[in-house]
């Protein structure tokens, strides 16, 4: 960051932009892409923090500030149209960082493993957690409230239906 944001406050845009250097400053390409959009900013939105507005400088990095946002970032998917947007979207899918190797620099290689090992752990918990409070509730709503109907016994009961029909013709024509 330059000398006039490293003064700043610890806040979750300097936290961000200290961090999304670090990466950029690794990869030259990334960097170069982001060049011609110096002075242009975007807004990032995240769980739990305020919104914030970054903004690209020369050099093709970021700083905490307040350009009018060309794009908005969020976790599901970047919003807005022009140049900035459509070169964030691809930054996206081509900058990934190596968090192990990321974490490594602060912590040493075996404390990097274990903390990302921890984490994608914990991450997993967290699905299979999801999943199975998904299943559930599925399994309340149909075995217990009967609430919703398997697909099977749907076709079972449409089989029936059509049977009846059937019958109820044959029936007609009788009479």
């Amino acid at each position: 960051m330059s000398d006039a944001s490293s003064s700043s406050k610890a806040t979750p845009a300097v936290a961000f932009c200290f961090l999304a250097n670090a990466l950029l400053g690794r990869e030259t390409w990334a960097r170069e892409r982001l060049e011609p959009f110096a002075g242009q900013g975007f807004e990032l939105r995240l769980p739990l923090i305020a919104p914030f507005t970054l903004v690209i400088v020369t050099g093709g990095r970021l700083e905490p500030g307040d350009a009018p946002a060309a794009a908005i970032v969020t976790p599901a998917g970047i919003t807005g149209d022009g140049a900035l947007a459509d070169e964030l979207r691809y930054l996206r899918r081509h900058l990934r960082p190596d968090l192990e190797e990321e974490l490594s620099r602060f912590v040493g290689d075996i404390a990097a493993q274990r903390l990302v090992g921890a984490a994608r752990g914990f991450m997993q918990w967290q699905l299979d957690a999801l999943a199975r409070i998904t299943e559930a509730a599925a399994d309340y709503a149909v075995n217990e409230r009967r609430a919703l109907v398997r697909k099977a016994e749907l076709a079972d009961l449409a089989a029936r239906v059509e049977a009846l029909n059937q019958a109820i013709a044959r029936l007609e024509e009788r009479l």
